[in-house]
């Protein structure tokens, strides 16, 4: 009895030890509660939390101009910080162009993208738009007369609506785009029939839609999405694709071996059960892509969305 006691003793010195040792995040979001920033920091902070990789995750919310206020104030604030992270994603690309931000990602350090997702299109349940063919057509009638609600200027949801005028043969730079910081403030706006549509993550309007308040017209990815009776916009004779991307980075100046460390943890996170629970949960795709191939992924992307944004006049 003794001498299992003894092993009982030891076995829970060295799991509490081994969670001591586990970092203690702090996770920037840089954008409102609700949004998909927002859900993607605190989906990392429980399962870390849930799964021991961490000993503890704090999630601070800094909006604000595409997520380049949160961005500068990481840069400035969190230094050599080897437990500070920063969500991002194919937003803040467009967002640091259009506010033609002095901080940009070449100041962080990049550490893996985790996940895609395919945008909607949705109308009030009330709408006279019942398809995607209804709204179509009323943005090539008059795109200024159609409000399109969506994330910040020069973001995803941005560069869904100019791409969706452009291949439809109405005139991009005409778009009357709403822009808001947050997804819940863009809800509320379509909610509220303030706006004709709104665009953005399917994850963000996937409840309203399964609840009957919102209309789900189309999806952007190539396939349709798990559950969705929508067609996606190619399936509607559009020639328009678009995914979203979430990224994770680290902080400036942090060292090689820290830059490593942080990139197996997330390595670590993104293969528990927890997490892809969390993907199949929120219908994000498992898009994750560490390293070197991340890096040289994220410098195409930059350039390809200044391509975008220069042809639908965000970018001069």
């Amino acid at each position: 009895m003794k001498s299992m006691l003894l092993g009982a003793f030891a076995a829970l010195l060295v799991s509490t030890s081994a969670f001591a040792q586990a970092p203690a995040y702090e996770i920037v979001a840089p954008a409102s509660p609700g949004g998909g920033w927002d859900q993607t920091a605190r989906a990392m902070q429980n399962v870390l939390q849930e799964t021991k990789l961490a000993s503890n995750v704090q999630v601070v919310n800094v909006p604000g101009a595409g997520g380049t206020i949160g961005l500068a104030q990481f840069v400035s604030t969190k230094s050599g910080n080897p437990d500070a992270l920063l969500v991002g994603g194919y937003v803040m690309v467009g967002a640091i162009l259009t506010n033609k931000s002095p901080v940009t990602l070449d100041q962080v350090t990049p550490i893996a993208r985790l996940t895609g997702e395919d945008e909607a299109i949705v109308v009030p349940a009330a709408s006279p738009y019942q398809t995607i063919d209804d709204l179509v057509a009323a943005m090539k009638e008059n795109p200024g007369a159609v409000a399109i609600a969506g994330g910040s200027a020069g973001g995803t949801d941005h560069i869904a609506a100019g791409l969706l005028a452009q291949a439809v043969g109405a005139d991009p730079k005409a778009i009357n785009y709403i822009a808001f910081s947050g997804g819940g403030e863009a809800l509320a706006a379509i909610l509220g029939q303030q706006v004709a549509a709104g665009i953005s993550g399917y994850g963000e309007f996937e409840s309203q839609v399964k609840a009957g308040t919102l209309r789900l017209l189309a999806t952007t990815g190539a396939e349709r999405v798990t559950g969705s009776e929508a067609p996606t916009l190619k399936e509607s004779g559009i020639d328009m694709e678009l995914q979203n991307w979430r990224m994770v980075v680290g902080a400036p100046g942090i060292s090689a071996e820290q830059t490593a460390a942080l990139t197996a943890n997330m390595e670590k996170m993104v293969q528990t059960p927890e997490w892809k629970a969390v993907l199949e949960r929120n219908n994000w795709v498992d898009t994750f892509l560490a390293g070197d191939a991340f890096k040289a992924e994220l410098a195409k992307n930059i350039e390809d969305t200044r391509k975008v944004l220069t042809a639908i006049g965000l970018v001069q």
